[in-house]
């Protein structure tokens, strides 16, 4: 039998108590992909499946200091963030892309949690938008992230076309790519039924539509598919191939999780296809 050596992706992010979203997620995904997975903690959260109870934020020196330790013992083939949690962090992240310390930076902008708990202080998105996402290959935002990053109200965002366009407005912070996903507020607007994503980069516009699977597991989808394009990218997929192949992962792990009953509210999505589905 030959034995393959896995690529390695890091992830910038929160840890989830839970182990549905942030870190265990990432970390479930990128073994999903066999891919070995680094971490660099932004933030301890205090959470379960109902909501976040209490989140303590890891000083910006330190989360540096632990993506130094990573990228200095490691040949990390792509990155991903997630919950940066304060404005500091994010500039210092920014910093390290500058110096071209994070190939491949795949940004999901987490801004607030599916429960509606806030996860950036004062000041984030402005540091997203002034810093960090001219560094990335790929910008995540869901419908709400979206708008909070174009100033807009969510509720403005009710289309295809309107997801295009703010897919566009982002793309001029300076990324390669912008996807505004779409799955988590579809039941409140046109595209009821589907869980479409909108991909913007230099092909064009392409459009990634699926059903909608109806399951209360669904905490940490934005984070695994995050986490899953950057897993592409490490194994030299195409960004938009990437893209395509998250979106299938995301949704076998809904379906393969639909039936699950861990906790009292939104449960995790079934990364490693314990379900057999």
């Amino acid at each position: 039998m030959v034995k393959v050596q896995p690529v390695t992706a890091l992830s910038i992010a929160g840890s989830d108590s839970g182990g549905g979203a942030g870190i265990q997620a990432d970390l479930r995904t990128f073994a999903a992909f066999g891919v070995h997975g680094t971490t660099a903690i932004t933030a301890i959260t205090a959470q379960n499946t109902v909501g976040v109870l209490a989140v303590l934020n890891t000083e910006p020196a330190m989360v540096l200091a632990q993506c130094a330790a990573v990228l200095e013992d490691f040949e990390v083939r792509a990155v991903k963030t997630g919950m940066l949690a304060q404005p500091d962090t994010v500039v210092a992240v920014a910093e390290l892309a500058r110096a071209g310390a994070l190939v491949n930076l795949v940004v999901d902008p987490v801004l607030v949690s599916s429960t509606g708990h806030s996860l950036m202080a004062e000041g984030g998105v402005d540091a997203y938008r002034e810093a960090l996402l001219g560094f990335a290959i790929l910008v995540t935002p869901n419908i709400r992230e979206a708008a909070v990053l174009c100033g807009l109200d969510a509720r403005e965002i009710r289309d295809y076309d309107d997801m295009v366009r703010v897919a566009n407005q982002i793309l001029a912070f300076g990324s390669t790519y912008v996807l505004v996903k779409g799955g988590h507020f579809a039941s409140e607007r046109e595209v009821e039924g589907h869980a479409p994503d909108v991909l913007v980069g230099p092909e064009g516009v392409t459009l990634f539509d699926t059903a909608r699977v109806d399951s209360l597991n669904d905490h940490g989808t934005g984070c695994s598919l995050s986490a899953a394009i950057a897993c592409g990218l490490a194994l030299e997929r195409s960004l938009p191939d990437a893209t395509r192949d998250a979106k299938s992962f995301v949704l076998a792990a809904i379906k393969g999780a639909a039936s699950w009953r861990l906790g009292q509210g939104r449960g995790p999505i079934d990364h490693l296809g314990w379900s057999g589905e």
